[in-house]
């Protein structure tokens, strides 16, 4: 377990640091975000499905507002467009990091993890609680392509993949998209209340889970 938890946060702060450079350079923050989609939203939907998309799917390699860009897509295109624009996007960043690990991420993993027995173990413990992390990983930025990598550098089956992605996708696109959809400028309480209502129940879900998994619970998931 502690070599599963060494790889994540080895990924993680790689992540991260994309992250903090993108907020010292003044690039990827909501300001931008808003201004891009404000901006396009005057040409064509497609232009803003364009931009919602490769925002989106740009995240696999420099973290972004995923929540903000959804709500603010949403807001300009639509419930329909903005979910499907936001889906899509989102499905290039996960599939994209899970292809792109499960081709090269086992050369890079022997160099970080050298012992052959601490690999497997590694393996081993994604199969257990991979299903949990993954489904639950939108309670916190970076942790959806983080646990995409891992999939694909454990060699998770992709449809077993797709379907815990999708489980953990779905309603928490849907829900920011919707709301983003009945938003308006002089009253954005749906978007501000379904942020507030996904992380909380995100986190809930996490302190259930971690709660389970302490206790040494064998996953249905699995």
């Amino acid at each position: 377990m502690k070599t599963l938890l060494k790889v994540m946060l080895t990924i993680a702060v790689i992540f991260a640091s994309t992250f903090v450079l993108g907020r010292l350079l003044g690039i990827l923050t909501e300001e931008n975000v808003r201004t891009w989609l404000e901006v396009t939203s005057t040409l064509s939907a497609i232009s803003v499905i364009a931009v919602v998309v490769g925002l989106l799917a740009i995240d696999l390699f420099v973290a972004v507002p995923t929540l903000t860009i959804v709500i603010l897509g949403s807001y300009f295109l639509g419930f329909e467009l903005g979910f499907s624009a936001a889906m899509a996007g989102s499905a290039i960043a996960a599939f994209g990091g899970y292809v792109i690990c499960l081709r090269w991420g086992e050369d890079v993993l022997a160099k970080v993890i050298r012992d052959d027995q601490q690999r497997s173990d590694m393996r081993a413990a994604f199969e257990a609680h991979g299903p949990g992390m993954i489904i639950l990983s939108r309670a916190t930025p970076i942790l959806p392509e983080v646990t995409a990598c891992m999939a694909g550098l454990t060699r998770m089956p992709l449809l077993r993949f797709a379907i815990f992605w999708l489980i953990g996708t779905l309603p928490y696109m849907g829900i920011a998209a919707y709301a983003g959809s009945v938003s308006t400028l002089e009253d954005p309480r749906p978007a501000i209340f379904a942020a507030l209502g996904l992380y909380g129940v995100m986190w809930i879900g996490w302190f259930v889970y971690r709660k389970w998994w302490m206790k040494g619970g064998a996953t249905i998931l699995g």
